[in-house]
């Protein structure tokens, strides 16, 4: 789902789809989606059908007692164990393309197979018997509803086998065959047609729960994270904070880098809002891009940035302060009223283990240590040492 986009959604919705296709990102997800509830369900609509399909034994005992035997064989020994085999392969390959491929199957076999004894029988109850074979077409597109383009390769392929096993039977005149013909030629396309909207509908069901999900997920992104940067806010930092104090080890440090641009109030003043505002973009994406995934960024507040995370030695905080440093520096930003020219970051860096400190009090230390950078001149990095954080803590 993470390929797709809300826009790429309500745009299918809004473009419709009336040939049952997809934009191929969306085709393939809803692909996807089929098959596996397809998967899940198969094994329970498989064994119902099975177990109406092979209680027709009593109908083939009083309407068709002359092939019996054979109607036993193609019943029990072989078309049952075909629909077994064909629960496991869908529940252990779900796939699409598959699962039409082996309902068209089952759907022509459950017809053909009981038809092909029934040539040779005799019965005077063979009208009636091949009546049964509708109870087929409906199972095949109202319980197994394969896609659209299957249901028709289905129909198609079944009414051709059954007509062609009545005809063979030779027990028909022309008038009860062309009957036979017209009442499932007409139930065919009341089933195509029903397919038709049974996929459409299935279809238009699964963008709209895409949709509100990409909806929720958006809302969520959007409670975490900051509208003008990107980067995490000050209400994700208590659930960010609550997870590295909980799963961090005791005896694993934990570092914040507390930032801030340098005479950012002058820039604003002399360069304007708008600026300001493009100017704190490029320093988050810039400092963002340097930590990588594996720490935590956030927008503190104003101009401040925290970069927070677990498993980094101080010394190895310290270097990540100073990559920042100088890739926000590197990013060439002009700011005509700083004593550089550039926008330039000072930085605070506090260390410490969960069990010795809590993230309040590492995060005073660190600001403790921002602000001994700005006094030895900015652009540049102060560290809290131990001592600092366990005053802090002490406090």
């Amino acid at each position: 789902m993470s390929l797709v986009t809300l826009d790429q959604v309500e745009g299918q919705l809004a473009r419709g789809f009336g040939l049952l296709r997809f934009s191929p990102e969306l085709e393939r997800l809803f692909l996807k989606d089929y098959a596996a509830e397809r998967a899940r369900l198969v094994a329970i609509w498989c064994v119902m059908g099975l177990l109406i399909y092979d209680l027709v034994y009593f109908g083939d005992h009083d309407m068709v007692p002359d092939v019996l035997t054979e109607l036993i064989v193609v019943r029990f020994l072989i078309f049952t164990p075909f629909v077994i085999a064909c629960i496991f392969i869908v529940r252990r390959w779900p796939n699409a393309v598959l699962y039409d491929a082996l309902t068209v199957t089952a759907a022509v076999l459950s017809t053909t197979l009981p038809m092909i004894p029934a040539i040779k029988s005799g019965s005077q109850y063979l009208f009636v018997y091949q009546t049964y074979n509708s109870a087929a077409f409906l199972f095949f597109v109202v319980s197994l509803r394969p896609r659209f383009r299957a249901v028709l390769m289905g129909l198609a392929l079944t009414c051709a086998s059954h007509f062609t096993t009545t005809y063979l039977t030779g027990a028909f005149d022309q008038i009860s065959y062309f009957g036979i013909i017209t009442v499932y030629s007409m139930l065919s396309i009341f089933l195509a047609v029903s397919a038709y909207f049974l996929e459409k509908s299935d279809r238009k069901n699964f963008l709209n729960q895409l949709r509100a999900n990409l909806l929720y997920r958006q809302l969520e992104h959007r409670a975490d994270h900051d509208e003008l940067t990107g980067l995490l806010n000050r209400r994700s930092l208590t659930r960010v904070a609550d997870e590295l104090w909980s799963n961090a080890a005791k005896d694993v440090p934990v570092s914040a880098i507390l930032l801030d641009i340098d005479h950012f109030k002058r820039f604003n003043d002399t360069q304007g809002h708008i600026a300001g505002d493009a100017c704190i973009r490029a320093v988050s994406e810039c400092i963002r891009n340097t930590v990588g995934e594996t720490l935590f960024v956030f927008r503190f507040g104003g101009e401040e940035i925290l970069v927070l995370g677990v498993g980094q030695e101080p010394i190895q905080a310290l270097a990540i302060a100073e990559r920042i440093r100088a890739a926000v520096e590197g990013l060439r930003i002009q700011n005509y009223d700083s004593d550089n020219r550039w926008v330039t970051v000072s930085a605070g860096v506090a260390s410490a283990l969960p069990a010795e400190t809590t993230v309040e009090k590492l995060l005073q230390a660190a600001d403790g240590a921002l602000y001994e950078a700005k006094r030895l001149g900015r652009n540049t990095f102060a560290v809290a040492s131990l001592v600092e954080v366990r005053a802090f803590v002490a406090g």
